[in-house]
């Protein structure tokens, strides 16, 4: 647990933990974990309603409602666009910016174009609006090349929006399969998991995103809650050696 009031509690989900069981196979979920932690509460009328969703590899912070009026006050939050989050990710390259502003309709790529994978996006004026603020914190230089340590803030919530803008602008996000630049690599590890020739092509295991920030509405208030850059991440950029001009 990160932080936590009167009807809400922030959870910081570490990178590979699936946010709800999507098979009935066992495998670990934060739903699992968040009702073993919160046994009591549930036993004596409380709820656990997961109100910010993280993809499995995507770490960071998670807001959940503990109360009935509490799912309902953050629920119509999220649907107003009244719930702020914040990402840091690592790129590929050196943006010659220092802020800029992705506007670009994003769709499911198969309903536009033959695609392989099911759950990709792409942008396509036929799309849904999505809009994404993006501020370099960070230019830094290991030896497989030039990376940045970047902020997005996206200010709709679309599917896979920040990994499919940064990489429409020229810099995927390091570690991401689908659209790092190569999308059978996704297929490889769908297949034969993480191996060597992945590694080398892709650093991580995987995509660089944590998401780092939210800001909510409380029952006196805004809340803000924030938490520092992941584990895995850190240390991929603290190995680098610093560049360019912030």
């Amino acid at each position: 647990m990160v932080a936590e009031g009167t009807d809400w509690m922030v959870v910081d989900k570490p990178a590979g933990l699936l946010t709800h069981p999507t098979r009935p196979d066992g495998v670990p979920t934060l739903w699992d974990g968040l009702r073993a932690l919160l046994a009591y509460e549930l036993a004596n009328r409380g709820q656990v309603s997961i109100i910010t969703r993280l993809d499995r590899e995507t770490s960071g912070l998670v807001l959940l409602a503990l109360t009935r009026n509490g799912a309902r006050r953050l629920g119509l939050a999220m649907q107003r666009g009244e719930i702020a989050k914040e990402y840091l990710a690592v790129v590929r390259g050196w943006p010659d910016w220092n802020r800029t502003v992705v506007d670009a309709p994003l769709v499911r790529q198969g309903e536009v174009r033959d695609s392989p994978i099911w759950l990709k996006r792409c942008v396509d004026p036929c799309g849904a609006a999505a809009v994404t603020e993006v501020t370099v914190e960070q230019r830094f230089q290991r030896a497989e090349g030039r990376f940045s340590l970047v902020r997005a803030r996206p200010l709709t919530g679309r599917t896979h929006q920040i990994r499919v803008h940064l990489a429409e602008a020229g810099f995927p996000l390091v570690g991401d399969k689908i659209y790092g630049g190569r999308e059978q690599a996704y297929l490889d590890f769908i297949e034969s998991g993480w191996t060597p020739l992945l590694q080398s092509e892709l650093l991580l295991p995987r995509h660089a995103l944590h998401a780092c920030g939210l800001a909510f509405p409380g029952e006196r208030g805004e809340e803000r809650v924030v938490a520092g850059l992941a584990g895995d991440m850190a240390s991929f950029v603290a190995a680098g050696l610093p560049g360019g001009a912030d």
